[in-house]
C-alpha cells in the first residue's frame, strides 16, 4: 500500500493511492460492488482528538454527497458524507468505543462504513490521490 507525504506549512498529511477521495475529506477503496469509507489523515487532523463517532446503522440507505453520520471531537463536530448512493452493509462497530481509532489509524482500524454502491457511475465522480493533494494543498475544503 503506496502513499504520499504531503507538506502543507509545517504540517504533513499521508495520502494513500490505492484509494479514491472526496471533497469532503473522505477516503473510498473500492473492493468490488462495496466500497470502505473513512476520513482522510488530513480530515483526522484538523478535527484533532476524535472524542465519538456517529454511526449509521447496517441496513440504511444512504445517498451520494448527503451527511451518513457525525464525528465529535474537541474541536468540532463534523459531518461525515456517503460518497456512493446505495445501502449500509457494515460498520466500524470498535468506534463505538474507542473513537480515537480515527487519529491513530485513519486509513485502516479507523474505516467507519462499507457501502454497497447502485451506481458505479458515481465512482467517476471521486477525486484522483492527485486531485486530492492539490484541493487540500489548495486549501479547499
Amino acid at each position: 500500500m503506496s502513499e504520499i507525504v504531503v507538506e502543507i506549512g509545517r504540517k504533513k498529511y499521508i495520502v494513500k493511492t490505492d484509494r479514491l477521495y472526496t471533497n469532503t475529506d473522505e477516503w473510498v477503496k473500492v473492493e468490488g460492488n462495496k466500497v470502505l469509507v473513512g476520513i482522510t489523515d488530513y480530515a483526522q487532523k484538523e478535527l484533532r482528538d476524535i472524542v465519538s463517532v456517529e454511526l449509521p446503522e447496517v441496513g440504511s440507505q444512504v445517498t451520494k454527497g448527503k451527511p451518513i453520520g457525525a464525528i465529535d471531537s474537541v474541536k468540532a463536530t463534523s459531518n461525515y458524507y456517503s460518497p456512493v448512493t446505495g445501502r449500509v452493509t457494515r460498520v466500524n462497530e470498535a468506534l463505538s468505543t474507542t473513537p480515537e481509532l480515527l487519529n491513530k489509524d485513519p486509513y485502516g482500524e479507523g474505516w467507519i462504513v462499507e457501502i454497497e454502491y447502485s451506481n458505479p457511475d458515481e465512482l467517476k465522480d471521486l477525486l484522483t490521490p492527485e486531485a486530492y493533494i492539490e484541493k487540500i494543498k489548495m486549501g479547499k475544503h
